[in-house]
């Protein structure tokens, strides 16, 4: 077996790395949530406008 001398290397216990938690800037989470909430809020008035339209529409169509 061939030797290399003077290579030999030092086995160091790998050290565990810390994450670093950086806040959001400018509360864009935030931002987020409030833009989901608001969201779904105007499809649940669009959809029921779109149902009242729809049920008067039959409703009116039944008469005659």
């Amino acid at each position: 077996m061939a030797t290399t001398e003077g290579t030999q290397h030092e086995v160091r216990p790998a050290t565990p790395v810390t994450p670093v938690v950086v806040p959001t800037t400018n509360g864009s989470e935030k931002r987020k949530q409030r833009g989901v909430v608001l969201r779904v809020l105007v499809y649940v008035v669009v959809a029921h406008l779109l149902a009242a339209y729809l049920y008067f529409l039959f409703t009116i169509a039944g008469k005659h």
